[in-house]
């Protein structure tokens, strides 16, 4: 038999002949009526390991619900990796020799209390493992600027872990049943050797599940949560009003009307610092600040990318975008959000001569867009992108005004994507500012993997900082000491962000950033093991955001700085920076 055939009847079989070399320790509860509850010892022992190590330090600290969904999980694939082992080796000549040699050493009633001892000391294992594991917890939580706080109720993850690693386990046990039932069904109605008929079995089942999960059950969800979220999206968030100002799209004179803009444009249109705070941002008096240009074309204002484009740069040409000293196009998230303190930034800093240009292609957050539906943002990104350059373009040289490009996180995956590479960047912007960007993105991928040796991957340097910089914080961009050819091209991502360093990479595969020195707000203590970590990460998504300004996926008034590092005004100083951040941050 093939090794593939093997490993697809340990599937369907991996619990049937369990303690088969002994005949005391078979099953505690090898009983009629409970014979669905039993385990097998290896896979047991192996899933308590893995529990045991998604309890280590991961990115970001987690609260016992956390702890117990990732190390429910981490303990279920844990059962299915020592039953398959077990599996395999029950069938080896040794494991035979060995299994009689057991039977005649050692009693059976020793062999008894040895199972009954690990049932006892999987739970004793799991109880210890949390207590440490708060400690963990406890030292990463100010790592990342978070208050300390009291870890008694860590040992609520233990129930968790059991609970949530049992269902999945009996998921599985159930497809296995039905494979095994369709193998019997096989050998009643063709004369086909059992593994033949178990294997077989195995892979329709296998390749119906995952046809029912990816075509129907995943579409299905996909359809419901876009639905959900459209709903969500035609409501105005409560405080926000339709802005009465001709340089807002959503206005009475726009082009792009008000209800079409989702919840997000319409928070993005109507916002922005008052003229009082840019001037004494920008150093200048009240009178002499415009009303900052915010143009934004809803999912539900045109049909395509394309024809969001277009409206787009109808609406700057509409508000007189062409005479502001800077057109600043921002790639927004999945369901269409603008990070608020990207244009503020820039209003501040600019004294209100700024348009900001965004546009929504999706009604699914982010991450569920960068999961399932990533071609919206790189069609979106290419799109506006390419529709407000070539607008540019078209002016005279002296009259231009200097286009800018901002993503973070999904948004910036948009904005690489409109672009052949860095010379490309450089030959059609004036500047460019990328935070949190994810591991998928190619061109970050392709820069941090080609970087000077000797340099980290959470603190590349590429080409010696000529063209293209990447830091932590925006003090990191100053170096190398060197020249920063102008227009400059800047990404920040945190070491603590898990948006920057998730990746499907992580599953089997150690990256270089546990391999190097832990860069800041990371725990030295966090370590890689194959699959488990990429569920520690994952976990870490959902709590991305939460971390002060400067950890995690919170970057706020790191963009003033930023900025004045990226595309300064003329003659702007790092007195100006103090002021404009002094404003932001009120």
């Amino acid at each position: 038999m093939t090794a593939g055939g093997a490993a697809l009847v340990a599937w369907i079989r991996s619990d049937e002949r369990l303690g088969a070399a002994s005949e005391g320790p078979r099953h505690l509860l090898d009983r009629r009526g409970w014979r669905t509850l039993r385990c097998d010892p290896t896979g047991l022992l192996v899933a308590t390991a893995f529990a045991l190590l998604a309890m280590t330090p991961s990115i970001l600290p987690r609260d016992w619900a956390f702890q117990g969904v990732v190390s429910g999980i981490s303990a279920a694939a844990g059962y299915g990796v020592g039953t398959a082992l077990a599996w395999v080796v029950r069938r080896t000549p040794v494991q035979a020799q060995a299994a009689h040699w057991v039977r005649r050493v050692v009693p059976a009633a020793v062999r008894r209390c040895a199972w009954a001892g690990l049932l006892v000391a999987v739970p004793v294992a799991l109880l210890v493992g949390l207590v440490v594991a708060a400690d963990w917890q406890h030292d990463v939580r100010p790592l990342v600027g978070l208050p300390e706080q009291h870890s008694a109720g860590t040992l609520r993850s233990a129930p968790l872990i059991v609970v949530l690693a049992a269902l999945i386990v009996a998921l599985f046990r159930a497809l296995r049943l039905l494979a095994r039932k369709l193998a019997e069904l096989l050998r009643r109605r063709f004369p086909v050797p059992a593994w033949v008929a178990q294997g077989i079995a195995a892979v329709v089942v296998a390749l119906v599940t995952v046809g029912l999960l990816d075509g129907v059950v995943l579409r299905w969800a996909l359809s419901a949560a876009d639905t959900s979220f459209s709903v969500a999206n035609e409501q105005t968030p409560d405080g926000v009003e339709q802005p009465r100002s001709p340089t807002r799209s959503g206005s009475p004179s726009s082009l792009s009307a008000w209800d079409t803009l989702g919840t997000y444009g319409q928070e993005f249109v109507a916002g922005g610092p008052s003229s009082d705070e840019i001037a004494t941002a920008a150093g200048l008096s009240a009178d002499a600040v415009p009303e900052p240009i915010r143009v934004y074309v809803g999912i539900e204002g045109r049909d395509t990318p394309a024809a969001r484009a277009e409206l787009a740069v109808a609406e700057l040409e509409r508000t007189g975008a062409a005479e502001r000293d800077v057109v600043c196009v921002i790639v927004t998230t999945g369901t269409g959000w603008i990070d608020s303190a990207a244009p503020r930034a820039l209003e501040l800093m600019y004294g209100g001569h700024t348009a900001v240009v965004g546009t929504q292609y999706s009604y699914l957050p982010s991450w569920l867009s960068f999961l399932f539906d990533r071609d919206r943002v790189v069609q979106e990104g290419r799109a506006l992108i390419d529709a407000v350059a070539d607008w540019v373009d078209a002016m005279p040289v002296a009259d231009r005004p200097r286009l800018l490009v901002y993503g973070t996180s999904l948004g910036t995956m948009g904005g690489e994507s409109a672009f052949d590479g860095l010379a490309d960047i450089r030959a059609r912007t004036d500047g460019v500012l990328w935070t949190g960007p994810p591991q998928g993105n190619e061109l970050r991928r392709t820069l941090i993997e080609r970087r000077d040796p000797g340099t980290r991957e959470v603190a590349p340097v590429y080409a010696d900082g000529l063209v293209v910089r990447f830091g932590n914080s925006p003090e990191d961009l100053l170096e190398p000491d060197n020249d920063w050819l102008q227009p400059r091209t800047a990404y920040l991502m945190h070491p603590s962000d898990p948006v920057v360093w998730w990746s499907w990479d992580l599953l089997f595969r150690r990256p270089d950033w546990l391999e190097e020195p832990r860069g800041e707000g990371v725990s030295p203590a966090m370590s890689w093991y194959p699959v488990i970590t990429f569920w520690q990460v994952s976990a870490d998504l959902t709590n991305a955001a939460s971390p002060p300004m400067g950890y995690g996926h919170n970057y706020g008034a790191q963009l003033v700085d930023a900025w004045a590092i990226v595309a300064p005004p003329s003659g702007w100083t790092a007195a100006d920076t103090e002021r404009a951040r002094a404003v932001f941050l009120d």
